[in-house]
């Protein structure tokens, strides 16, 4: 099934259609909350509610404005993003044991060869090193821009500035 055809089924809320939705991305959508939330039960979590807001918000998706895969990227690292900062997640964080700090260690280099399937990696690993350093901190740490401002420095503005920059020319390698 192509994806115009699976978008299709969806937006008729047929459940097989998004069953097949979520065996397709599923995977890559759980590398990308496990890299920001470093904590499986959360990020599993996390990805449920990912597919919710996904089924009860298709209707916002423009084909236009991005590809589908980017649309879902985004809500992911979102509520990955929205996860990291709430209250309860923080205070769970402080409350490990050191025997979970051990499982996290030893599951986070799988993790990280599992994120690397899109290979989008490899491609930042050519850009400058200010732009590997930001979209680093903005995409795979989810910085906010300000965050990265007073992390590294630097005005806001020049941050905005060198993330479309950096972007554009992340799209220009992958053009290639």
């Amino acid at each position: 099934m192509t994806q115009e055809e699976l978008l299709a089924q969806i937006y008729k809320k047929d459940n097989k259609a998004f069953t097949l939705l979520y065996d397709s991305y599923a995977k890559n959508l759980y590398g990308i909350i496990y890299n920001l939330l470093k904590d499986r039960e959360e990020a599993e979590d996390v990805l449920q509610e990912t597919f919710v807001k996904i089924w009860k918000n298709l209707d916002t998706y423009n084909e236009s404005k991005g590809r589908f895969f980017t649309w879902l990227l985004n809500i992911a690292r979102n509520s990955a993003i929205d996860r990291l900062r709430s209250k309860n997640f923080n205070n769970n964080q402080k409350n490990l044991s050191s025997d979970n700090f051990v499982h996290i260690l030893d599951d986070n280099t799988r993790t990280m060869n599992k994120i690397d399937t899109i290979g989008i990696q490899e491609f930042v690993k050519k850009l400058k090193p200010k732009c590997i350093q930001l979209i680093d901190l903005l995409f795979f740490k989810g910085y906010t821009q300000q965050e990265v401002s007073e992390t590294l420095e630097i005005p806001l503005g020049t941050v905005k500035t060198q993330n479309r920059n950096c972007i554009n020319e992340l799209r220009n390698l992958l053009r290639v």
